[in-house]
């Protein structure tokens, strides 16, 4: 059977990155409070888990300089991103400790929130697990909000952002 598809090997590293690619996600920039003041990471690979407890989970990568702070992080905030908001987006990909430039406000337990996203989660951190290069953090929000109207949300699919345009 034909299924037009390109067969792999799952350890091709490139080819499995190429292939997850195809799966078009939001964007989000994770924050904390560190001893050594605020703390941003952007990160693709956030889902919510469970409504009664409200969990999320998102996924650090091991070799993250960030990776640790986060893992061991007591609370944090998930920013859900606005298609005008790719320079936060790439900036937090490249960085984590600069956030001049960036309108922001210390949340409800100190991890910082930007003004202007579409949603944002204060979490206190549920539970982190293993994940071969990565690791799992769920999340129990504590406090939720949500930009009021409407807003396209900013993606990530095969390595470009851009947004969603329904079909008429």
């Amino acid at each position: 059977m034909d299924t037009g598809l390109t067969s792999f090997a799952p350890t091709d590293g490139k080819a499995l990155r190429a292939a997850f690619g195809r799966f078009g996600t939001g964007v989000t920039v994770i924050t904390t409070q560190t001893s050594n003041g605020p703390l941003g990471m952007t990160a693709n690979s956030f889902s919510s888990v469970s409504l009664d407890p409200p969990l999320v989970l998102w996924s650090a990568a091991l070799r993250s300089k960030r990776h640790d702070a986060f893992a061991q992080a007591e609370s944090y905030c998930i920013h859900v991103l606005g298609a005008d908001q790719q320079a936060l987006a790439l900036h937090f990909a490249g960085q984590g400790h600069d956030f001049t430039g960036f309108d922001w406000m210390p949340g409800p337990d100190s991890a910082p929130e930007f003004r202007g996203c579409l949603a944002a989660f204060h979490c206190k951190t549920y539970a982190v697990h293993p994940a071969g290069d990565h690791s799992m953090i769920l999340g129990e929000i504590r406090h939720a909000a949500q930009r009021p109207g409407s807003g396209a949300g900013l993606l990530f699919d095969q390595g470009r952002f851009g947004t969603f345009t329904p079909k008429p």
